[in-house]
């Protein structure tokens, strides 16, 4: 029978990795904006870097050994020449600024994206400097004008709903030779909050219970469902025709302000029609974008929670945090 979980000892370097990155990640402070110093940047020679290296040792060896003064030259110039590279790198990252643009919420699969801001005192500009998500190998890369700033965005995709940290970030440059690789790692302190995914095909939205008092049951037109419209009858207000629906359904309708009044929709956890309580606020979060594309008053029904009927932007953000939240 194959092995469903994975074995750290079928891959020990990748779990000592991951285990280093963990215990690494951890020493690092949390903070949104950060200016590098020699102590938060590192520096390592790159393969060709330790090729430059082999390459001068063989030079300076077959010079002594020949008593080549071209060959001296050739070695000193190339060596001089690696340590202004090392010299000119590390500067490009030492003395930078980088301040997070918190992102916005986004529904679950989706991705979210980072903003950061790149400030530079300096009076040249800093070349050849690329951000990522630490691990991710997706590289964004932006030069920083002197004495001025520059904006660079990444994408990472959250899979899992609920308030996430911002994942760790790197930056790193390898200018002007590529013969070192100056880096540094960031964590920031933001958070993004991810909403449920929204049901693709959801069903329509379940019918409205009467309002306090009773009597509406009196006067409900009503198929079962509650949308909210009605077929247009001459002489109603154009405010309260539906033109969304009428794009789509060619016939024009209107809003059904009698249905409104005498019922109130509600969005149940417990009357979806799903057992799993990641599917329901799946559906739940569908119904909430449903409700109000078609501009009807609604409220939601969380175990432990109940968010009275309205409508609007804010009531869709309230709602559907209190689904990324449960």
């Amino acid at each position: 029978m194959p092995d469903i979980l994975p074995n750290p000892l079928r891959h020990p370097r990748a779990h000592l990795r991951q285990r280093f990155q963990r215990w690494f990640e951890a020493r690092l402070p949390l903070s949104d904006t950060i200016t590098l110093t020699q102590r938060s940047v590192y520096i390592l020679p790159t393969r060709p870097g330790f090729m430059l290296g082999a390459t001068i040792l063989v030079l300076l060896v077959a010079s002594i050994n020949y008593q080549l003064n071209l060959g001296y030259l050739l070695t000193f110039l190339l060596a001089g020449s690696a340590v202004v590279g090392m010299h000119v790198c590390h500067g490009t990252l030492r003395g930078l600024t980088m301040s997070l643009i918190a992102p916005d919420a986004q529904f679950a699969g989706a991705s979210a994206v980072i903003g950061i801001n790149l400030q530079s005192r300096r009076r040249s500009i800093r070349h050849g400097i690329g951000l990522a998500v630490l691990g991710s190998g997706h590289w964004v890369w932006t030069d920083v004008p002197a004495q001025g700033t520059a904006t660079v965005h990444i994408a990472f995709k959250p899979e899992r709903r609920g308030l996430h940290r911002v994942p760790a970030l790197t930056a790193e440059t390898r200018f002007p030779l590529g013969t070192f690789r100056v880096w540094t790692v960031w964590r920031p302190a933001a958070q993004v909050l991810v909403y449920p995914a929204p049901e693709p095909f959801p069903p329509r939205l379940p019918p409205g219970e009467p309002r306090a008092g009773g009597a509406a049951a009196a006067h409900r037109q009503s198929t079962g469902e509650f949308d909210g419209v009605r077929a247009y009858r001459r002489g109603d207000p154009m405010k309260l025709v539906v033109w969304k629906k009428a794009a789509k359904a060619d016939e024009l309708v209107s809003r059904d302000t009698t249905q409104a009044q005498h019922f109130e929709l509600w969005l149940d956890q417990h009357q979806t029609g799903v057992s799993h309580p990641e599917q329901q606020l799946s559906r739940l979060c569908a119904w909430v974008l449903q409700a109000e594309k078609h501009g009807v008053d609604y409220g939601l029904r969380l175990t432990g929670l109940d968010i009275k009927p309205s409508r609007g932007e804010a009531h869709k953000k309230r709602c559907l945090e209190a689904l990324a939240r449960h």
